[in-house]
C-alpha cells in the first residue's frame, strides 16, 4: 500500500505529463478503461504508472518486439 505522500507524488507526475490523475479504472495515458492485464508485472506497473495494458505495450514494447 502506498503512502498518501507517494500517491500525491504519482498523481502530480500524472497531471503534469497527461493532464489527469491516476484513479479508478481509467488509464492515465489514453483515458480509456483499464481492462485486463497480461500478467502480474503489468498489474504492478499499473499501480505505479496508471497505464492500461495497451499503453504499457506502446511505451515498453511487447516481449518478442524488436
Amino acid at each position: 500500500m502506498k503512502s498518501p505522500q507517494m500517491n500525491e507524488a504519482l498523481n502530480r507526475i500524472a497531471r503534469t505529463m497527461f493532464g489527469r490523475e491516476r484513479h479508478g479504472d481509467v488509464c492515465v495515458t489514453c483515458g480509456g478503461p483499464v481492462g485486463k492485464f497480461r500478467d502480474e508485472l503489468s498489474r504492478k506497473e499499473y499501480g505505479i504508472s496508471g497505464m492500461c495494458q495497451s499503453c504499457q505495450d506502446e511505451v515498453f514494447g511487447v516481449d518478442g518486439d524488436e
